[in-house]
Order: C-alpha cells, then structure tokens, then sequence
C-alpha cells in the first residue's frame, strides 16, 4: 500500500496534532495510507544517545521511510522563524537519497505550529520547503478554495496549515486549523496518486 509519510518533531503536542489531523485527511482517501513518524530530540552534548523508539507516539523516522514514500508531509514547532534543530538534524541526513534522486517528482507540503500569531509562522514554512525543493519535490501548498484560509483568525497559510498554540502551548486547534490539516492531507494523498499513475 502506498503511504503519505508524515514526519514531524514536537515537543508540547501542537505539531503532534496536526500531524494527527493530515493522517485523518489522508485516510480518507482510498488507496493511500498515513504513515506518522517523528524526529528525535537533538543531543547539546554529544550524538543522541536515547533509545531506538520513543516512550510515546509513533516511532522515530529512518531514511527507508522517506525514500519509500509516495508522498510527504513535513512538520515542525518555530524556533526563531525557521524549524527546530531536530528536523533539520535529520533533514541534513538524507544526503544519500539526494545523491540518488530518490525524491525527484514526489509531492510533499509544510506544517509549523508556534506561540504567537506573528512568531514567524510563514517564514518556518519557507525554510522547511528550501531542502524539499533541493530533493526535487513538488510542493502542492493550500489553494483559496479551501475558504478557511479566508475566516481563519488563527493558524493557517497559503503556504500550509499553522496553529496559533498561545504562550503557554496549550490551545487547541480551531476548526479551520483542523480542518487545513486534514485538506494538506487530501491534497497530498490525491496529488501522490495522481502522479503514481503517471509513472
């Protein structure tokens, strides 16, 4: 079965959720499954010394998992207007499927998740998209038609979903936020079949 890899770090639960909310969107598309993985915290002493798989939610993601994707869906809490350390920890590992051209033509898209509304949320979703582009994927972002990116006073981009998590990173997602996350999954698992049977 192909599958729509949904990679993400978190670390209060916001970017969880929505990477919960994208694999409800995809499994409602027949044909396509959700596959969620995280990324694991990034070690300030030395190489990352925790266990293979995490106390909790799903496992940790290894290469295999993205090369054998058809379609992806990336997400990260905003450290300073850009991802977490973690998530690009582990991008900056996938050099070998680069070299090999193993994402060229898939399509992928964003989520980010922060505490405030202006905290950087579009500028997180540009610098997740720069590695993707340099892997060759094609990035479907949220159209106009989905018309809660019209009424949303919260998260939510063009660019793709965002969640407005407050200073204490416990608000939950609003409707239109969930309702963006689970659209980026649609789009996503439509878009990685259409061009599955292209190939």
């Amino acid at each position: 079965m192909p599958y729509l890899l949904i990679l993400y770090y978190s670390r209060y639960g916001a970017t969880a959720e929505m990477a919960r909310q994208i694999a409800c969107g995809t499994e409602e598309i027949p044909g396509i499954e959700a596959r969620l993985r995280t990324a694991p915290a990034v070690s300030t002493l030395c190489e990352s010394t925790q266990d293979k798989i995490p106390d909790t939610g799903p496992p940790y993601a290894e290469l295999e998992d993205l090369r054998d994707c058809t379609g992806l869906a990336l997400g990260s809490p905003i450290r300073y207007g850009n991802m977490a350390a973690p998530m690009k920890y582990f991008l900056d590992g996938t050099s070998s499927l680069w070299m090999a051209g193993n994402l060229i033509g898939m399509p992928a898209g964003v989520f980010t998740s922060t505490a405030s509304l202006h905290g950087g949320q579009e500028t997180t979703l540009l610098s997740m998209m720069l590695p993707l582009l340099h892997h060759g994927m094609l990035l479907v972002g949220l159209p106009y038609s989905e018309t809660e990116l019209l009424r949303t006073g919260s998260g939510g981009t063009p660019y793709d979903p965002s969640h407005l998590a407050g200073s204490e990173s416990n608000l939950p997602l609003t409707d239109a936020e969930r309702q963006l996350c689970q659209a980026l999954g649609k789009r996503l698992a439509r878009t990685a079949l259409a061009l599955s049977r292209v190939d």
